[in-house]
C-alpha cells in the first residue's frame, strides 16, 4: 500500500496524462494539468520556506480548489479548506486556531479574506502561484521526507460549545479509506463521479482521491442544480455520470417531488448514501427508477476519516423499517458500549465507538476535546489503544448488522417517556403525501415540533399521526413548509429549525 496520497497522482499522470480528471462546468483539467498545476503550487511553498504547516485554501468550489489541495500536499504541508458560504465568525475562529502562514485565494475570495485577522499570514492568489517555476529539488525533498502519519488536511466540524473542531487526518487513514471504499463500491477507470458535497467537508474524499487512483473522472455539480430536480437529473444524463455518493436529502429531493415521472437517470450504476436515514418509501422510488443500480448505505464520522461502515442493500424494506449501516470496512471495528464502558448485550442499544487505522489524529490545537473523544479502549487495559466515541446510538440486529438509532442528543424525555425523535420522523414519513420530515425538541417549552413538506394540510397530518403514534410521541406542534432548510452539505439544518421553534 502507498504511504503518500501523491503516489496516486504520480502513477496516473504517467498512465493517463490526457484524460479529463476533473470538470466543474467552467473548466476541465486533464491528469497532466493536475500534475503541473499542483506542482506549481507545491513549488511556491517550497521556495518560500513554508513546510509542514497548515495552509488555508479559501476558494470558491472549482477544479482549481482541488489543485490547491494537491499542491499544498506536494509542498509538504496540509490544507485547511474554508468557503465564503461559512459564517464570518466561524471563518475567524478557524483562522485563529490554525494560524496559517498563507491563505490561497481566487479573485472572488481575496478581498473577503483580507478583511479577516490572518494572524500574520498573507493572502496570495492561486492564479499567481501557479506561475511558479517547478522546484524539483524542493518537491522531491518534501516527498522523500513524508511518512504516512503526516497530516494531509484539517476539516472543521461543528462543536457543541459553538467553537468548531479541526479534525486532522493523515495519509495513512485517507489511503486506507480510499482503498477500502473503492473495493466495496467497485470504482474503476470508467467511473464517472457526480460530486454533491462542498469541498470543505470530508465527504468529497469519496470522489477526488479515487479519481486519482483509477484515472476516473469527477464532475463538480453546480449547487444550483440541487434545487431543480429535473435539471439535476438532466445534468447526470448529459455527462453520463454513473456513480453518486450523496447525502440522503439530495436523493430525496429528487424522488419525493415526482421527478422520475418526467426524467430518470440513464447511466447510474452505483448509488451510495449516508449522513441521514433514507426513508424506505423514498428508497423504493429510487430502486424502481434505476433497478440495475447498486445501493449502499454508508456511515461514519469525520473523526474516523470518511465512512466506517457500509451496507449493500440486498433485500426489500417495508415502510417503517430502517436500512442498516451494516458492517465495518476491513481494519475497523465497531464497539457498542454502555455508560460504564462495557459492551452492551446482543440487541441492546449502546454508544457507537470505533477502533482501527481510520481514526484521525485528533483535533488541531485542542488537546482537551481530543482527550474527551479519543479515549483509551476500556476493554483493553494492557497497552495504549485509542477508540473514538461517536456520540451516536446504535444496535446490532438479528443479522449482525449495525443499525443507527439516533444521536445521544437526539433522545429526549417527554411526558415521562424516553423518545427517539428519529423514530417519529420515520413513522411520519410513511404517511401518504408526506415527502420530507424533521422533528426537533424545544427544551424551553418542553414541546416536540414536527416540520414537514408534503401534500397534506397540518390538520390532515395530525389526524393521520394519531393512527400511527402513541399519544406521548405525538408532536405538540406541526408545521408545514415549502422546503426544509438544508446545511451546506445538503443535510437537514436542525439548528435553523430549533431556532424557528423558539421564536
Amino acid at each position: 500500500m502507498h504511504n503518500n496520497v501523491l503516489n496516486y497522482l504520480y502513477d496516473i499522470h504517467d498512465k493517463k496524462p490526457d484524460k479529463i480528471a476533473y470538470a466543474d462546468g467552467t473548466d476541465e483539467l486533464t491528469f497532466s494539468q493536475v500534475y503541473n498545476l499542483s506542482g506549481a503550487v507545491g513549488s511556491y511553498l517550497t521556495t518560500n520556506g513554508i513546510y509542514k504547516r497548515p495552509v488555508v485554501v479559501f476558494m470558491k468550489k472549482s477544479v482549481h480548489e482541488i489543485m490547491a489541495f494537491y499542491g499544498v500536499i506536494r509542498g509538504g504541508c496540509y490544507y485547511v479548506p474554508i468557503d465564503e458560504e461559512m459564517p464570518s465568525g466561524r471563518i475567524q475562529l478557524i483562522l485563529d486556531n490554525v494560524c496559517s502562514p498563507l491563505v490561497i485565494c481566487d479573485e472572488s475570495t481575496a478581498e473577503i479574506a483580507a478583511k479577516f485577522d490572518l494572524k500574520g499570514g498573507s493572502v496570495v492568489l492561486y492564479s499567481d502561484i501557479i506561475k511558479t517555476p517547478f522546484d524539483k529539488a524542493g518537491l522531491d525533498r518534501a516527498y522523500d521526507e513524508a511518512i504516512d502519519t503526516d497530516p494531509i488536511y484539517i476539516v472543521f466540524t461543528s462543536g457543541s460549545t459553538g467553537i468548531p473542531k479541526g479534525v486532522v487526518a493523515c495519509h495513512r487513514s485517507v489511503i486506507e479509506y480510499v482503498e477500502q471504499l473503492s473495493e466495496v463500491l467497485g470504482f474503476d477507470e470508467d467511473t464517472v463521479f457526480g460530486n454533491q458535497s462542498p469541498l470543505y467537508f470530508d465527504a468529497c474524499l469519496k470522489e477526488i482521491y479515487p479519481t486519482l487512483k483509477f484515472g476516473a473522472t469527477t464532475y463538480l455539480i453546480p449547487k444550483s442544480h440541487f434545487s431543480i430536480p429535473t435539471k439535476l437529473v438532466a445534468y447526470l444524463n448529459e455527462h453520463q455520470i454513473n456513480t453518486i455518493c450523496w447525502v440522503v436529502s439530495a436523493l430525496t429531493m429528487i424522488s419525493a417531488f415526482g421527478t422520475f415521472s418526467e426524467i430518470k437517470p440513464e447511466y447510474l450504476r452505483t448509488i451510495a448514501f449516508g449522513s441521514e436515514v433514507f426513508p424506505a418509501k423514498q428508497y423504493r422510488l429510487w430502486k424502481e427508477a434505476v433497478p440495475n443500480a447498486t445501493f449502499t448505505n454508508l456511515y461514519g464520522p469525520t473523526e474516523c476519516t470518511g465512512m466506517t461502515c457500509f451496507y449493500r442493500v440486498d433485500r426489500d424494506f417495508q415502510e417503517g423499517e430502517v436500512i442498516p449501516v451494516g458492517r465495518p470496512f476491513p481494519n475497523r471495528q465497531v464497539l457498542l458500549l454502555d455508560n460504564d464502558g462495557k459492551l452492551v448485550a446482543p440487541g441492546e442499544q449502546g454508544e457507537i465507538c470505533i477502533r482501527g487505522t481510520s481514526l484521525t489524529l485528533g483535533y488541531y490545537n485542542d488537546p482537551q476535546r481530543t482527550a474527551d473523544a479519543f479515549v483509551q479502549n476500556p476493554l483493553n487495559t494492557s497497552y495504549p489503544e485509542f477508540i473514538y466515541k461517536t456520540g451516536d446510538i446504535g444496535r446490532f440486529n438479528e443479522r449482525g448488522e449495525l443499525c443507527f438509532v439516533s444521536r445521544k442528543d437526539f433522545q429526549i424525555k417527554h411526558m415521562g417517556h424516553r423518545i427517539e425523535l428519529g423514530e417519529i420522523e420515520v413513522d411520519v414519513a410513511m404517511i401518504k403525501g408526506v415527502k420530507m420530515t424533521a422533528c426537533i425538541y424545544d427544551q424551553t417549552k418542553g414541546k416536540i415540533v414536527l416540520y414537514y413538506v408534503g401534500d397534506l394540510s397540518e390538520k390532515e397530518l395530525i389526524v393521520a399521526m394519531k393512527t400511527m403514534l402513541p399519544r406521548y410521541m405525538l408532536p405538540n406542534k406541526t408545521v408545514k413548509m415549502d422546503a426544509l432548510p438544508l446545511t451546506a452539505n445538503g443535510k437537514i439544518d436542525r439548528v435553523t429549525l430549533k431556532n424557528l421553534a423558539t421564536q
